[in-house]
C-alpha cells in the first residue's frame, strides 16, 4: 500500500526497531547471543561496582515476582552470581522485557560496538527514508524496548554511517511498556505533538492496537523473517519504507 504522510496529518513517524527498521534474525541471533555469551563473565567482572549491584537488587524483585505469580523461574540467592546469569537467560529465553535484562544487555553491547565486533543493522530501505522524512520536516522517533542507549548504539553504527543524527527522540519502556496506551500518550507529550500527529510502525498487533487507543495512527510493519500475522488489518500494511510517501 501506499501512506501519504501529508494527507494524514502526519508530523512525526515513531519507529520500532526489531521487525520495523531492523531484521529480527539480527537482533535473536547477532545481539541477543553476543549477550548471553557474555552475561556471566561481565557479572563477575563488574559485581563490586554499585550500579551492577543496584541492577541485580532490581533484579532480584522480578525474579521474586516471577516465583510469586509460579512462573519457576531458576532458585536465585542474591549473591550467588552463576544463578542471577541463569535467571537472566531464562528471562530472554521468553523475550521478557525485564528492564534489568535491558539495561545489562546495552552495557554488554556497548562493549561489542566500541570495539567493532558489533555493528547496527537496518533494512536498505530506512536511511533514504529517514533522510526524505527529515529533509520534509517530519520528525522521526524510536521506541524500542530495549535501553535508549542500545538503540543509540544501533543506529549509530550502521554500514549506512551514523543515523541517529537523522533521529529526534528516543523512547524505551522507562515511558512504560509497548502495549499499554498511557505510553504513547506519555509519548507524545514528551515530543509535543497530538497523537493524531504521530504515526507508529511495528510488526506487533498489540503494540499497535494500544497506540491507536491512545489516538496514534499506525501502520503493520511487514518484514522478512517476521512471525505471520493471521488477521488482516483495517489500519493497512507495509513492506518497505518507501511506501510510505510525503
Amino acid at each position: 500500500m501506499t501512506f501519504r504522510l501529508r494527507e494524514h496529518g502526519v508530523d512525526v513517524v515513531l519507529l520500532d526497531i526489531a521487525g520495523t527498521t531492523t531484521p529480527i534474525a539480527f537482533v535473536h541471533e547477532a545481539l541477543y547471543s553476543y549477550a548471553r555469551e557474555r552475561l556471566y563473565p561481565y557479572l563477575r567482572a563488574h559485581f563490586v561496582e554499585d550500579r551492577v549491584r543496584d541492577l541485580l537488587t532490581t533484579l532480584r524483585v522480578e525474579w521474586q515476582e516471577d516465583a510469586r505469580t509460579k512462573q519457576e523461574p531458576p532458585p536465585w540467592a542474591l549473591a550467588d552470581i552463576p544463578a542471577a546469569a541463569r535467571y537472566l537467560e531464562w528471562l530472554m529465553d521468553r523475550d521478557r522485557k525485564s528492564p534489568s535484562l535491558k539495561r545489562l544487555q546495552a552495557e554488554i553491547w556497548a562493549g561489542g560496538f566500541r570495539d567493532g565486533t558489533l555493528r547496527g543493522e537496518v533494512f536498505a530501505d530506512v536511511p533514504p527514508a529517514l533522510r526524505r522524512w527529515r529533509d520534509a520536516g517530519v520528525g522521526v522517533a524510536i521506541y524500542s524496548s530495549g535501553s535508549v542507549l542500545a538503540q543509540k548504539m544501533l543506529f549509530g553504527t550502521t554500514p549506512q554511517g551514523d543515523l541517529t543524527r537523522l533521529l529526534t527522540g528516543f523512547f524505551d519502556t522507562a515511558v512504560g511498556p509497548k502495549v499499554a496506551t498511557d505510553s504513547y500518550r506519555r509519548i507524545a507529550s514528551s515530543i509535543g505533538f497530538e497523537p493524531a500527529r504521530i504515526l507508529f510502525l511495528s510488526d506487533v498487533p498489540a503494540e499497535l492496537d494500544a497506540a491507536r487507543a491512545a489516538g496514534c495512527q499506525v501502520l503493520l510493519a511487514v518484514r522478512p523473517g517476521n512471525q505471520p500475522v493471521k488477521d488482516a488489518r483495517a489500519d493497512g500494511t507495509i513492506r518497505s519504507f518507501d511506501e510510505i510517501e510525503m
